[in-house]
């Protein structure tokens, strides 16, 4: 995902400062950080700020849970290339006591993971800001691939590439988000079932590591740091280019929504749709779904639900949720069409009519729209303004995304949509629900997800706090679900991970052989633990090594 912009309201920290405290150096203060890095202005082009107005913007994020004074740097660095970004991480590397670096893109982390508490966040947006920058997005039409900066926002990448007729595969749900942030996690949307995450859509990067090495990586150079660095929650290196494969552009896409009454339903229609066998195989490009807890609030928290289920249906979807005990579950697809591409109207419409007929909604409740591409690929920031306009875009964001096994999806849907989240009347944001196939992601790759079968579920419950006591709820209620798991004894691994210690994230999200690999990668790429202090996961003065998260 993802995944919006922002930042925003300062609120009490519910992570404790005093663990904030200890991601920095805890020989360095600010004085001697910035009187280390004073040396840069000197030796590159980048530009240096330490006023209160920029690091106390470099300490917030789109999360708004996370406290301005615990993660506030000691400077924010505004590089004019990735070799001013080299220079940076080689001077933490030579200090006595090294200092935190972090790159920012557009600050759309939940939890503080690009601060840096007491150290250099890097301004990545500053790259394209220079006056020389066009080359930040290149276009080889004849190689059918885009070079795009690290810093670049993937609504730009589609606009870059449309002129030529061409697109990425795959995308994020929200592209307003840089392209260096979603390779460092995964990004992923309702085309990972077909094409894989972003992160499986790469063919090359340059990455800067944390000894401030330039590296031009991939899958035949340098594989360990290329496989390291995508998905890696930037604790190997910054990424400043990737080389994103590219493919011929539709113009149009019918999209649909269709209501459930029942997750058996919804999912089972799902994974037809993600199959690569039978009757319904290939008729989908994007395939997402969303849980309706609340119909009413979430229509009213959703701008963009209304467009589907207008005022004319509100009493009959009403209606059904009622039948349905409450909770209403909802498929999403698009067909895409036109364009540069070989898919025709008449073919989708085909297509539509065999899905509508195979498929197990609830009779009568159809809704399809057909927009352009761009308008799809771009349809939360139409809705983001539209919550902007009505002051409930820059508001705290307690997410909860989780990753699933199929054979428990249905009951997790009956402890948590139908348990914990039924009726819920602070329910401000939506709760997504949808497969993807394991073989379209590299395990070779940082990035965790289950592997043990064949489809696993994306689940995410995000919602934004936009009353006084939202954000505590939210938070316990997010700590009821991650229990609700653990007791029922559903193995759930967190996308946009967080976790307070190193002990769980060694034992919770990587366990023991994905564990000892991301360490081995940690000592090998950024021995000082000196990039990404702020995902709380390695801490100075020496890389852990044991999975008991002891620090040797």
């Amino acid at each position: 995902m993802t995944a919006m912009a922002a930042l925003f309201f300062v609120l009490n920290c519910t992570i404790k400062t005093t663990l904030l405290a200890t991601l920095a150096s805890p020989t360095t203060s600010s004085t001697s950080v910035i009187d280390e890095i004073r040396v840069l202005a000197d030796t590159t082009s980048g530009r240096i700020c330490t006023d209160a107005d920029a690091t106390a913007l470099a300490s917030t994020d789109f999360g708004g849970n996370v406290s301005v004074v615990g993660a506030r740097p000691a400077a924010v660095f505004y590089p004019s290339c990735p070799a001013d970004i080299a220079a940076l991480l080689r001077a933490s590397s030579a200090s006595a006591s090294p200092f935190p670096v972090s790159a920012r893109g557009c600050g759309h982390s939940t939890r503080g993971q690009a601060t840096a508490p007491g150290g250099v966040v890097v301004d990545m947006a500053s790259l394209g800001r220079v006056a020389d920058s066009s080359g930040r997005l290149a276009v080889s039409v004849d190689g059918r691939y885009i070079d795009a900066g690290g810093e670049q926002l993937w609504v730009d990448v589609l606009h870059a590439t449309l002129v030529h007729g061409l697109t990425p595969r795959s995308w994020t749900d929200y592209l307003h988000l840089t392209v260096g942030g979603t390779l460092s996690n995964a990004g992923i949307s309702g085309q990972a079932f077909r094409h894989g995450p972003q992160i499986s859509n790469v063919h090359e990067l340059d990455v800067v590591t944390g000894t401030g090495e330039m590296v031009t990586c991939s899958k035949e150079k340098h594989a360990d740091l290329f496989d390291a660095a995508l998905g890696g929650l930037g604790q190997f290196g910054i990424i400043t280019r990737a080389r994103i494969p590219l493919t011929l552009a539709p113009a149009r896409v019918r999209w649909v929504r269709l209501l459930y009454a029942n997750a058996a339903a919804l999912t089972g229609d799902q994974e037809r749709l993600i199959s690569e066998h039978g009757a319904l195989a290939g008729l989908m490009d994007y395939v997402e779904g969303s849980v309706l807890t609340d119909y009413q609030s979430l229509i009213a928290s959703r701008p963009s639900l209304s467009s589907f289920f207008p005022d004319a249906n509100d009493a009959r979807v009403a209606a059904l949720a009622n039948e349905a005990g409450g909770v209403l579950y909802c498929l999403e697809g698009a067909a895409y069409y036109g364009g540069a591409g070989d898919t025709s109207a008449a073919h989708v419409d085909k297509a539509l009519e065999v899905m509508l007929r195979e498929l197990r909604y609830a009779r009568g409740y159809t809704f399809v729209q057909d927009v352009s591409y761009v308008e799809f690929l771009d349809r939360v920031h139409g809705a983001e303004l539209k919550l902007r306009a009505a002051g409930l875009w820059d508001v705290p964001h307690p997410w909860l995304i989780l990753f699933l096994p199929r054979s428990r999806i249905l009951d997790f849907a009956a402890g948590v949509f139908h348990g914990v989240l039924r009726h819920d009347r602070a329910m401000h944001g939506p709760v997504l629900v949808y497969p993807m196939n394991r073989g379209k992601w590299d395990g070779g790759m940082s990035a965790v997800f289950p592997g043990e079968e064949e489809v696993f579920y994306t689940v995410g419950i995000l919602r934004s706090a936009v009353a006084d006591g939202d954000l505590r709820h939210m938070e316990e209620q997010n700590s009821e679900i991650t229990r609700f798991c653990e007791n029922a004894g559903i193995p759930c691994t967190q996308y946009l991970p967080y976790y307070a210690t190193q002990a769980e994230w060694a034992a919770r999200h990587f366990g023991p052989g994905r564990w000892d690999r991301f360490v081995q990668r940690k000592r090998k790429y950024d021995p000082k633990a000196i990039l990404s202090r702020g995902q709380r996961i390695f801490s100075y003065p020496s890389v852990a090594g044991s999975i008991d998260g002891c620090i040797k």
